[in-house]
């Protein structure tokens, strides 16, 4: 029987962690051996878990944070070092339907070509970026993500049918460009190819660029959408507009973008920086310094 981990990790959010590992227990596991491993990266407060969790999972603890690529290649590692045969990444702040990972598998598992399936992602209720706009019956409907493309003019990862209400639009099975670091699958040979979540990112473009590697390996990416599964936007990074984005954003958008964007879409940014070393916020002209000047990982946020 296959063996599939759960790699989350945590950041000061102990509730949606335990909210996730509620919907967890709830996962129907008939063809598949779980595993669940947590990285509490960096937190305040130590992870405690309620007394029907432990001995259950195993709690990998970072005194430092190490944001997004860092916290979530711990669990990786130890994963594979486990010997699984399946990754599954998740943010904390998610709740997972029963069958969500026995219906990415059945895909993952059709074709050698096949190294990431991705679920349909929805809002969770109430969460909506726009909710004045929606019917109290299209709440909780609202889709997140539908699967994904790179917008190369803009450098921006899209996803398709962020803040539709689901009315059956997306519900073929289908190959995808962009895999959200919400939540993918992925099987070991894919690790074993192309690596690890790339450090020097810190937060935020680091899926892109793994997935971008992974196109490049030969693997193909697909959109599942009977795998269901709901998502609390940005919950540990500050929200939508906050100076960690800011500066994050700006900065990894012009490492991705130098990295595998075409020449126009380089000169384009290179003429973006200069614009914002101007007249930008103050977070964009640290992000664009650093860039220029090297310094990546966590960088100069403090």
């Amino acid at each position: 029987m296959n063996k599939v981990a759960i790699v989350t990790v945590n950041f000061n959010t102990e509730k949606d962690t335990l909210a996730l590992l509620s919907s967890i227990k709830k996962i129907k596991k008939n063809s598949f051996i779980l595993e669940v491993i947590i990285v509490d990266n960096g937190s305040k407060n130590k992870l405690v878990f309620p007394q029907d969790f432990k001995g259950k999972i195993i709690l990998i603890r970072s005194e430092k944070n190490l944001g997004f690529s860092g916290g979530f290649n711990i669990g990786i590692k130890k994963a594979l070092r486990q010997d699984v045969d399946y990754v599954l990444i998740v943010n904390n702040d998610t709740l997972i339907f029963a069958e969500m990972i026995e219906n990415l598998l059945k895909v993952l598992k059709e074709n050698p070509k096949i190294g990431i399936v991705t679920p349909k992602i929805y809002f969770a209720k109430g969460h909506e970026f726009h909710k004045a706009r929606y019917k109290e019956q299209e709440l909780g409907k609202v889709f997140w993500y539908a699967g994904g493309y790179m917008d190369w003019a803009n450098i921006a990862s899209v996803h398709r049918g962020v803040d539709e209400v689901d009315k059956g639009q997306y519900d073929s099975i289908e190959k995808t460009e962009f895999a959200s670091g919400c939540c993918m699958l992925i099987k070991k040979e894919v690790f074993e190819k192309v690596g690890m979540f790339n450090e020097k990112y810190f937060l935020y473009y680091e899926d892109a660029d793994f997935t971008r590697r992974v196109e490049k390996a030969g693997f193909d990416i697909y959109y599942v959408p009977s795998a269901i599964l709901v998502h609390v936007n940005a919950a540990s990074t500050g929200g939508s507009g906050s100076v960690l984005q800011d500066y994050y954003i700006t900065r990894n958008r012009l490492l991705f973008g130098m990295r595998y964007a075409p020449l126009r879409s380089k000169i384009a940014l290179i003429k973006e920086s200069i614009r914002l070393l101007r007249s930008g916020r103050d977070w964009q002209k640290k992000g664009i310094i650093d860039f220029y000047i090297g310094r990546f990982g966590k960088g100069s946020y403090k």
